[in-house]
């Protein structure tokens, strides 16, 4: 039987609304809790029609993984474009960072949980992440042969400047409610981004 453009579209849409409704369960239950079932629900089709395209959990998982961490990348190149200052081009990641998290709070905790639950990624943690790690260290070690940045550790900053993005995005609601914020506001984006960079110009400093 002849697939057509129509089906063709049509199981691409679907494979796309799994992956969607997937970021989301994996990002409200964790690895271990959701359940294929948790997916096929929220997507409105049977389990059967979603291992069609995936075939276990974990297939499901790297390919959300891989969705967030493409995306990520590309925004990130996106926003180094035409920059050659080395302070532009480290601000430029942390930005991109910040941004891309702020608007897409699944991808947060799902990095967050990784980063407790180890057992997803437990053959090897960065099997999707090294590019956008290996990103920052690359720009600090650049910067710090020009002289312009210090001699730090890279993946101190990785970790200072990438937990600070993280919790700032998955704890808006995490200190009771009259400490309540909410990180898509412009100004608290704003006020936050500025601390970023104060924090990540305080790391590298000469």
């Amino acid at each position: 039987m002849r697939t057509t453009k129509a089906t063709m579209m049509r199981g691409e849409a679907t494979r796309r609304a799994i992956l969607d409704a997937a970021e989301h369960v994996f990002a409200e239950l964790g690895f271990s809790t959701a359940r294929l079932e948790d997916v096929a629900a929220a997507v409105g089709i049977r389990r059967a029609s979603l291992v069609y395209y995936f075939r276990g959990k974990q297939e499901l998982y790297d390919a959300v993984e891989t969705g967030i961490f493409a995306d990520l990348q590309k925004e990130t190149e996106q926003r180094l474009a035409g920059l050659t200052d080395p302070w532009e081009r480290i601000n430029a990641v942390i930005d991109s960072w910040l941004d891309f998290m702020v608007a897409r709070p699944t991808a947060a905790r799902i990095i967050t949980r990784n980063i407790a639950d180890i057992t997803p990624r437990a053959s090897n943690p960065v099997e999707f992440s090294e590019t956008t790690v290996a990103m920052l260290e690359a720009l600090i070690t650049e910067g710090q042969a020009a002289g312009a940045f210090g001699p730090i550790r890279p993946l101190h900053v990785v970790n200072i400047a990438g937990a600070g993005v993280l919790q700032f995005v998955c704890n808006a609601r995490q200190f009771g409610r009259e400490r309540t914020y909410c990180p898509d506001d412009p100004d608290e984006i704003a006020t936050y981004r500025q601390l970023l960079h104060k924090v990540t110009r305080t790391l590298l400093e000469p």
